[in-house]
């Protein structure tokens, strides 16, 4: 009788020992090791809470958080990577995504790169897009105030009929210099007033010295 008390307290000495051992590993080591994880979502936080980065899935990629307020989601299907400032609010991402649909078209294919200004939108963009309605390729440089709205002031890239193109925009986002050589190599400067007309146009050939 006396030996199976002293078994089951044995044991239960050493159950809670195993445990303490166990619970003390953890909370003086903060890094654990994985070959691989399945996740949905992750969260990376600041010690005080403060969330800075949103790894996810279409799913449960968030709608647009200011200072840890959600608004609500909207046109946002793909996955991707949002970064957040000091304060826990939108400050850029990466979002990539790519389906046909049941007629078989391409409706989504790409990904864009952004980064935005402070409590405003996008001042730099890096995106390629190919589906049924865009096809291009490039970056974007914007203007962006502080709780408005901003123009887009530079585009680098190619366009969708295969040109290499540079736009230059005034403050108001009207397209003013458009420099561009064609897919077959013709080479073109645009200058253009605020509505848009072409006023002075120099051909490839023209900027060449003459013999």
């Amino acid at each position: 009788m006396f030996g199976q008390r002293f078994l089951v307290i044995y044991s239960g000495v050493l159950t809670v020992t195993f445990a303490v051992s166990i619970l003390t590993g953890f909370s003086k080591s903060q890094v654990a090791t994985f070959d691989e994880i399945n996740v949905h979502r992750i969260n990376v936080r600041e010690p005080d809470g403060t969330l800075r980065m949103v790894i996810a899935d279409s799913a449960k990629l968030p709608g647009v958080i200011v200072k840890g307020k959600e608004q609500p989601k909207v046109d946002r299907p793909q996955a991707g990577m949002i970064f957040f400032n000091d304060e826990g609010s939108e400050n850029g991402g990466l979002i990539f995504g790519g389906k046909r649909d049941a007629n078989g078209d391409v409706v989504d294919s790409g990904g864009s790169l952004s980064f935005d200004r402070y409590n405003a939108n996008q001042v730099v963009q890096l995106l390629g897009v190919d589906d049924k309605e865009n096809s291009m390729a490039g970056m974007a440089v914007s203007d962006s105030k502080e709780n408005g709205h901003g123009y887009r002031r530079i585009w680098v890239g190619r366009s969708a009929d295969g040109s290499a193109l540079l736009s230059m925009m005034d403050a108001a986002g009207n397209e003013r210099i458009q420099m561009k050589v064609a897919s077959k190599g013709a080479a073109e400067i645009d200058f253009l007033d605020a509505d848009g007309k072409v006023v002075k146009t120099i051909q490839g050939d023209d900027a060449l010295p003459k013999h």
